[in-house]
């Protein structure tokens, strides 16, 4: 399984980020594209361990200076390839009838005939056809659902999101 790990420092309290983290509902917003989101273990203000349909991985938390350090980690679900079905052998071209020996003429015709004679098709041969390459087997390397890129990008989405602030501080609401 391939990991990914991304981490950053933001500028949020431990206790403000467990609570986007620690619910499925806010977590699967943010990892939605492992598939189906769920909560496997949780260490309280510290640690989410979480697994999702392609991918499962964990959220950790801990205090830092004047923020919290978040590390995302995933470890993408490997999809063995479905084998290629093996090509049915091609029947074996059926041998070309044989020609009628070309009957000899019996008697010569008139010299001028030849000239004014209509030229009778010949039919061209047909060309044999190349023999196709022995299709060489080569096993396939297991394949993830998600492209590790993508999956990378997601987890900086999601750091992204938790480190934006999402109220306005200071604004009078009622």
């Amino acid at each position: 399984m391939p990991d990914l790990c991304v981490n950053r420092t933001l500028v949020k309290s431990p206790p403000e980020l467990w609570s986007e983290v620690s619910e499925v509902e806010s977590l699967a917003g943010h990892l939605g594209e492992f598939g189906q989101i769920s909560i496997s273990r949780a260490v309280p203000e510290h640690t989410v361990a979480w697994e999702g349909e392609h991918a499962r991985g964990t959220v950790e938390l801990e205090a830092s200076g004047w923020g919290t350090k978040v590390t995302l980690s995933a470890e993408l679900e490997l999809v063995e390839p479905e084998p290629e079905p093996e090509p049915e052998p091609e029947p074996e071209p059926e041998p070309e009838p044989e020609r009628e020996p070309e009957p000899e003429p019996v008697a010569r015709s008139p010299w001028y005939r030849r000239w004014f004679a209509r030229p009778v098709p010949v039919p061209e041969p047909e060309p044999e056809p190349e023999p196709e390459p022995e299709p060489v087997a080569v096993e396939a390397d297991p394949v993830t659902v998600i492209d590790p890129v993508r999956a990378t990008e997601v987890l900086e989405d999601t750091l992204d999101h938790l480190g934006a602030a999402h109220h306005r501080p200071f604004s009078r609401e009622g």
